[in-house]
């Protein structure tokens, strides 16, 4: 074999796991794109939020922090829950839920001065950070033996000891594969005889406005409708609003839907008072989910077939310790985390 694993994906679950298990073999990653990091990886909110996700997912995120922090790639950002007139309840439960403090609205509005008079509900959590995603993703690349964009698998074949890989006219092979595909993971499992998941994508649209009333927003804290309906993030002296939809989506090159940011916008604007400027630009990317919301980290049904997939919304902030626990569980080592979680990370489940 060429490879002792090969690692179909090139953004964050690829190039992290791709680093991980670089110290127990030889490594090739294969981006079907023509750059690194070009889906979801490229399109992220880039937030690192301990208490965000379902408890296996906040497990991971709490075993990631060290490494985040060790690495250089938290900077303090903060989060700032936000509700309007019938919104209590559900900002009552993500005050809870997220563990956040509730803020005084002359509080709020020191921080964030374009609060609208419309709001009735703030807190704050301090302990969330902006993620340096480039630094990231080029990190777990420098780490692998060989890293190749614009290598679309179009074959998958069993062989003797492993796998033989096909991107057009390019070929490899590979002990094991790991299966790090985003929106196209099961479409990639099926190429290898292994049954596909149920993942599904979904959409998010983003819009970049320029700063609300010419403020400088660098040190606001990203902000967020009570429920997640909506959500406005500095970003480079501007302000990255997403109406925070999660709209199924068949795999492909995400754009951004007008009407859905229309009523993002507007659920942003009912909490702020400068009146929404024209986008200077909008994209979206694609979220790709398990049936349960949890990642999908471990062996399948299929000798040498390794799932790294269903990374949601989740994907930069667990990336080290879901690595990590990839990494443990091919190489036969005993994980960080406890047995609970592994078990809810496991493929299995879904099968």
């Amino acid at each position: 074999m060429e490879w002792d694993f090969l690692i179909i994906g090139g953004g964050i679950a690829g190039a992290s796991v791709g680093a991980a298990l670089a110290e127990h073999g030889s490594v090739a990653l294969w981006e079907a794109e023509d750059v690194f990091g070009y889906h979801a990886s490229g399109r992220s909110a880039a937030l690192f939020e301990e208490s965000y996700g379902l408890p296996p997912v906040v497990a991971l995120n709490r075993a990631s922090r060290a490494d985040h922090a060790a690495n250089g790639w938290m900077t303090p950002r903060g989060l700032m829950l936000l509700a309007v007139a019938g919104q209590e309840d559900t900002f009552d439960h993500d005050l809870t839920h997220m563990a956040m403090e509730p803020l005084s609205l002359d509080e709020a509005r020191t921080m964030v001065p374009i609060l609208s008079p419309d709001v009735t509900r703030a807190a704050l959590h301090v302990d969330a950070f902006d993620l340096d995603t480039d630094a990231m993703i080029q990190t777990g690349l420098r780490a692998v033996g060989q890293a190749r964009a614009g290598r679309r698998v179009t074959a998958i074949t069993g062989i003797a000891g492993g796998w033989r890989v096909q991107a057009g006219p390019n070929e490899v092979t590979a002990r094991q594969i790991v299966n790090a595909a985003g929106p196209w993971a099961d479409r990639i499992a099926a190429m290898a005889g292994v049954r596909p998941l149920g993942l599904t994508p979904l959409r998010r649209s983003m819009a970049r406005i320029r700063a609300p009333g010419g403020h400088d927003v660098a040190r606001w804290p990203m902000l967020m409708g009570a429920g997640e309906t909506w959500y406005a993030k500095p970003d480079a002296g501007a302000l990255i609003v997403s109406p925070a939809e999660e709209a199924p989506s068949d795999p492909v090159d995400a754009f951004a839907d007008d009407m859905t940011l229309a009523e993002g916008m507007a659920r942003y604007q009912a909490a702020v008072t400068p009146e929404v400027t024209r986008p200077i630009s909008t994209w979206a990317g694609l979220r790709t989910f398990t049936p349960d919301r949890c990642l999908a980290l471990g062996g399948s049904e299929v000798e040498g077939f390794w799932w790294c997939a269903g990374q949601g919304g989740y994907g930069f902030q667990t990336a080290p310790a879901a690595a990590r626990l990839l990494a443990d569980l091919i190489a036969g080592r005993a994980s960080e985390l406890d047995t609970a979680t592994v078990a809810a990370l496991d493929p299995g489940r879904l099968r």
